[in-house]
């Protein structure tokens, strides 16, 4: 699970300072105000850490197939208000409940561009409890090793630089001796947080009839949603000791939402091709005859049990098409797969819905304070600023931003105010 997350100079954020993240992580805001910048940092990891080639320190993205985000340049993540150095930087803290070696660590880096406009390491800092390994970049690509406060390297040279932003080199760890395999650990645990990442964008694929499965299950949902029928299908089909528990805990959730009962899988005959049968009232549909509400959270519910034990669940509006009581069990989702399957939710939202239903779960001491974080961003000038919203542990808000939600009271109160005005022209 992240803990902690910094940005400097990235995107929107000139510093975001230290950015707690919880269980489950919420995060609202106005259009275009930086929410997503701060998924996106962790995105860019980790589709870094997937890069095929290790000398690679940052895949900024543009294979369309394997990449999560196409970030563009240099340029187009460094903050437009960067003073010199030219640098942007990511940071962040995280606990693992494994039975690895490593149970909580720390990773900082920070970029610069090269000569020849590629971006390059400038400082990486791997830490995990009291001892830190530094790659510090010097003249022509040079690095440096320091360990802990040593003030002198341990060693130098073309062959010292990292590999994927996140991992010494191999010769660098075989030279550090008795330190190689903590740094070696170390460097394994943070690449595996950030592959633990399951990521939902919110542009999802629209159902079809039918759907070709070919008896195997899916690495993950794709960001579209593109593999979460495959998901379901290998829930319900291939034997093990999770089968059905995909399927089992989507349609519980879409009876709690009262869009479905049910959900079935069925075969089409003897071939390949399956359909996905919504029950509700007494009628099967089939998926694509159903409100388009059901299948854009279809992939949403599928991740929320399909993605590991002990992953990141990444989603931007998850509240698409669904209706109000939907968008607010969404809250109640959350709070109870974390609980129960230890994953972590980090979801950018737009609903109303969503989080006042978190405040009544607060209240209903359904979720601690300590297990939910919740974040306003706005825009000011050309920067994007991170509100913390406090809930108290009845789940009232103190201090709300001006315009979080609309005015909804105002609008009432406008309401109430014209009709007493037209009852007053209307009596005689």
């Amino acid at each position: 699970m992240f803990t902690r997350l910094r940005l400097i100079n990235f995107k929107a954020w000139r510093d975001t300072g230290d950015l707690a993240l919880k269980p489950v992580t919420m995060l609202l805001g106005t259009n275009s105000s930086g929410k997503s910048s701060l998924i996106q940092s962790l995105l860019l990891l980790k589709q870094t850490v997937q890069s095929p080639d290790r000398t690679v320190h940052l895949n900024l993205g543009g294979d369309e197939v394997n990449d999560l985000f196409n970030f563009g340049s240099f340029d187009d993540v460094l903050n437009q208000a960067a003073a010199s150095p030219r640098q942007f930087s990511i940071a962040f803290d995280f606990m693992r409940d494994d039975h690895e070696r490593i149970k909580q660590g720390g990773f900082d880096c920070s970029y610069g561009q090269t000569s020849s406009r590629s971006v390059a390491v400038q400082t990486l800092k791997l830490s995990t409890d009291s001892r830190r390994f530094q790659a510090v970049r010097r003249d022509k690509g040079a690095f440096s090793i320091l360990v802990d406060e040593e003030s002198q390297p341990r060693m130098k040279g073309r062959d010292c630089a990292p590999e994927r932003s996140i991992a010494l080199s191999a010769d660098v760890i075989a030279r550090l001796d008795k330190d190689g395999p903590l740094a070696e650990d170390l460097s394994l645990a943070i690449r595996r947080e950030l592959e633990s990442i399951s990521y939902l964008g919110p542009l999802r694929r629209k159902p079809e009839r039918d759907y070709p499965w070919n008896k195997t299950k899916p690495g993950d949902v794709g960001s579209d949603g593109r593999a979460a029928i495959d998901a379901l299908l290998a829930s319900a089909l291939l034997k093990g000791e999770e089968q059905n528990v995909v399927v089992e805990g989507v349609s519980k959730w879409l009876k709690r939402m009262k869009v479905a009962e049910n959900l079935e899988v069925r075969q089409q005959g003897r071939s390949n091709r399956y359909e996905l049968v919504i029950h509700r009232d007494g009628v099967a549909c089939n998926l694509r005859d159903v409100g388009i509400g059901v299948s854009q959270v279809l992939p949403v519910l599928v991740v929320a049990y399909f993605a590991p034990r002990g992953s990141t669940i990444i989603l931007e509006e998850p509240e698409i098409h669904l209706h109000p009581l939907a968008q607010s069990v969404l809250a109640e989702l959350f709070v109870e797969v974390s609980r129960q399957r230890g994953v972590q939710f980090i979801v950018e939202t737009h609903s109303e819905h969503l989080f006042r239903r978190m405040q009544t779960l607060v209240a209903r001491q359904k979720v601690s304070t300590d297990d939910v974080a919740l974040y306003f961003v706005e825009r000011k000038g050309k920067s994007a600023h991170l509100r913390t919203l406090a809930l108290d542990d009845f789940g009232r808000l103190p201090d709300w931003p001006p315009g979080f939600f609309g005015d909804a009271l105002g609008e009432t109160r406008e309401q109430a105010r014209l009709m007493f005005e037209r009852q007053k022209k209307s009596a005689p």
